[in-house]
């Protein structure tokens, strides 16, 4: 059985179709009521609260590993130790690209320490550090949908957003091959694009023109600060208004692993183009 915590998320839900799919066995977990493809069990559990977690982790074989924000709120060590209890041998950690690109940072110093207990805790384990999700973009829907404008800061800098659904396929693999076990992977897309971009392939996917209007930096942290801790925000504005040339580096990893080239961006916007209309 495989346990995917964050199930009802824009990784969680293309990952429990994707192992569903697959024939395995599915345990989708999420802290709220959610309905679950048919044959998939759903439970509540917070992983905050790593007890929560012990019934549902029993009989386990694998578990897939996502925490909300940047990590500070969880215990590292208690959630290995209900996993390990419960007879999980492999974890797959849903981690971020700056816990690798930004070792100093505060802003990711708890993904980044339990990285670390999942490396020392015997398991087979995979770490996944995406970049930032085109999914992001769903933030922008509704002055879409109302004005058919994006507001956002840096404007012209361009990163390698990636699909949500690259992140659960790679995911997938690397929770039913033990041939990832002890393998780092950075997750990008094909290439950079801007969010001046972004919000014209949004645009093109509706067929009508979205205006981007841009931020100055403190707008976009006041606005960050009313669903994000301080050093988040800070260090997500860092990376989105600074990044660094490894930020900017397309990586291969998702080709390598699904034999495919990442989804683009407009690709993520057509499908999701409803959001938006």
């Amino acid at each position: 059985m495989i346990v995917v915590t964050g199930a009802t998320g824009n990784v969680g839900r293309p990952l429990v179709q994707g192992l569903a799919a697959a024939g395995e066995q599915v345990t989708a977990v999420s802290r709220r009521p959610a309905e679950a493809p048919e044959g998939v069990r759903h439970r509540q559990a917070d992983l905050a609260e790593p007890e929560s977690l012990r019934t549902v982790l029993n009989g386990a074989d694998a578990l897939f590993l996502l925490v909300s924000g940047a990590g500070g709120h969880v215990n590292p060590q208690a959630i290995l130790d209900v996993a390990k209890a419960g007879g999980v041998r492999r974890i797959v950690l849903q981690s971020s690209q700056a816990a690798g690109t930004r070792p100093e940072s505060d802003s990711h110093s708890p993904l980044r320490e339990l990285e670390g207990a999942i490396q020392q805790s015997g398991l087979d384990w995979t770490i996944l550090r995406p970049g930032g999700f085109a999914s992001n973009a769903f933030a922008w829907a509704e002055t879409v949908r109302s004005q058919r404008t994006v507001t956002a800061p840096f404007g012209d800098v361009a990163l390698p957003t990636v699909d949500p659904a690259d992140i659960a396929e790679v995911a997938v693999a690397a929770l039913r091959d033990g041939g990832h076990a002890g393998r780092t992977y950075e997750l990008t897309g094909p290439a950079s694009i801007t969010s001046r971009q972004r919000a014209q392939a949004i645009g093109e996917a509706l067929g009508t023109p979205v205006r981007f209007i841009e931020q100055s930096r403190e707008e976009a942290r006041a606005q960050m600060l009313q669903f994000m801790p301080e050093p988040v925000a800070d260090g997500t504005l860092s990376i989105l208004g600074e990044p660094s040339a490894a930020e900017q580096r397309v990586s291969p990893d998702v080709e390598r692993i699904l034999g495919r080239s990442p989804r683009t961006f407009a690709e993520w916007a057509v499908r999701n183009v409803a959001a938006f209309r």
